[in-house]
């Protein structure tokens, strides 16, 4: 009986713990959305690893690092109204571990002459902490 007590108690914690990081993630997520829709690039980014190793996946090719992810950002999105008006659809978000979650989700873009939409899924990690995404394959 003591077992099972501890086992529950533990279980609890676990759920805890996993709703709180659920709440960070997307708290990343909403904050890139709002400095995206400010035409803030730099600290859309803030929520990516800073490290060589950050992987993005676009529509031509896998490309690595955080700099480099940065630079296509900023040639391909120069200015606000080319960013036009950011909304995210989150479909799921799965706390796989303790330092590991998958996010999978819709974006959607309003400019002023169009509207292009597409799909993403990220791998987060937690890094001294903090949740970063540490793969993003968008389209």
């Amino acid at each position: 009986m003591k077992k099972l007590i501890i086992l529950t108690a533990l279980l609890l914690c676990s759920c805890a713990l996993f709703a709180q990081d659920k709440k960070a993630i997307l708290k990343v997520l909403e904050d890139q959305r709002q400095a995206w829709n400010q035409g803030d690039l730099d600290t859309f980014m803030k929520g990516y690893w800073k490290s060589d190793s950050l992987m993005f996946i676009g529509q031509d090719k896998p490309v690595y690092g955080w700099q480099t992810t940065l630079d296509n950002y900023k040639k391909n999105y120069r200015d606000k109204g080319g960013m036009g008006f950011l909304t995210f659809n989150i479909i799921k978000v799965s706390v796989l571990d303790a330092t590991h979650a998958f996010v999978v989700g819709g974006w959607h873009l309003k400019r002023e002459k169009d509207a292009p939409s597409g799909y993403y899924t990220l791998l987060f990690r937690k890094i001294n902490g903090v949740w970063k995404i540490v793969c993003d394959h968008s389209s």
